[in-house]
């Protein structure tokens, strides 16, 4: 099994068209970079954020991203991150999704990733056991739940400027720091994103709250860095959006990744109900 640490070098994709990789990494940033092949990103402790040109996406655990070929993206890894990720080449599987995809992992495509990872270099994909290994691979992935993971973000020049790392401004604020009217962003992120701009800093807090949840931040400290007022403000947001309590969700995930599997309910919904700022 190819272990790999930050420091380590890639290994040579000539001359396979499939190839597995296991690693565990502290605080790493990949920087922007694109694949010849497709690839497979699962996250089975911590959590990972992905930054592509449109979106913004994360990965909790027992989640995982499909990645086209050729497509620049940016992984992000907060604290420890155990992740496999397998890399596919288009030209040799042609049926590979074309866009990219975030999706929930079943128990047995867990299992699956697993054992790509652990295969050897050497690995023919193409006889048995390796082509049926993949073969299932393949149908799992085109099984799997799609998960609403993810952040759109603008394509406007000015809206871009908007940093992602931290909580974006309230609406006002931002009006005044980018000199335009407040209708003018809210039309022109309804026109990029779908979104009022409210509903994507809405978005934007979930999606950082469950990954700060995912690095064993305690829920005090979540509320209070995404401007929260209150540990119970808070809770009600994360159970409007999600359905469970931050608590019940991190107890959830816990059991389900004891058990092998991830449970499929605790996806984020594709769209944010409508909420005030707390």
């Amino acid at each position: 099994m190819p272990w790999l640490t930050a420091d380590d070098p890639f290994p040579e994709l000539a001359g396979r068209h499939a190839l597995g990789i296991a690693a565990r990494l502290v605080q790493h940033d990949s920087g922007l970079h694109r694949h010849p092949w497709g690839q497979i990103l699962y996250t089975r402790s911590g959590c990972i954020s992905v930054t592509l040109d449109t979106q913004l996406c994360l990965l909790p655990p027992g989640r995982l991203i499909w990645i086209p070929a050729g497509l620049p993206h940016r992984a992000r890894m907060s604290r420890h991150v155990d992740y496999r990720s397998v890399y596919l080449d288009p030209a040799h599987y042609p049926d590979l999704p074309a866009q990219v995809q975030i999706l929930g992992a079943s128990e047995l495509l867990t299992a699956v990733l697993e054992r790509v990872a652990q295969a050897d270099l050497d690995q023919d994909w193409d006889q048995a056991p390796g082509l049926h290994l993949m073969r299932l691979l393949l149908h799992e992935l085109e099984l799997a739940p799609r998960q609403a993971l993810f952040l759109p973000l603008p394509a406007d020049a000015r809206l871009r400027r908007i940093p992602v790392d931290v909580l974006p401004p309230a609406l006002n604020v931002l009006a005044s720091r980018l000199g335009a009217g407040q209708k003018t962003i809210s039309r022109l992120f309804k026109r990029d994103t779908g979104l009022t701009y409210q509903q994507w800093r809405q978005q934007w807090r979930l999606l950082k709250a469950i990954e700060q949840l995912a690095t064993g931040l305690s829920v005090t400290r979540v509320a209070s860095g995404l401007g929260f007022a209150s540990d119970s403000a808070f809770i009600a947001f994360f159970k409007d959006q999600i359905g469970v309590t931050p608590g019940q969700y991190i107890r959830q995930r816990d059991d389900s990744m004891e058990a092998g599997g991830e449970k499929r309910q605790t996806g984020a919904p594709t769209v944010l109900r409508s909420s005030t700022d707390s």
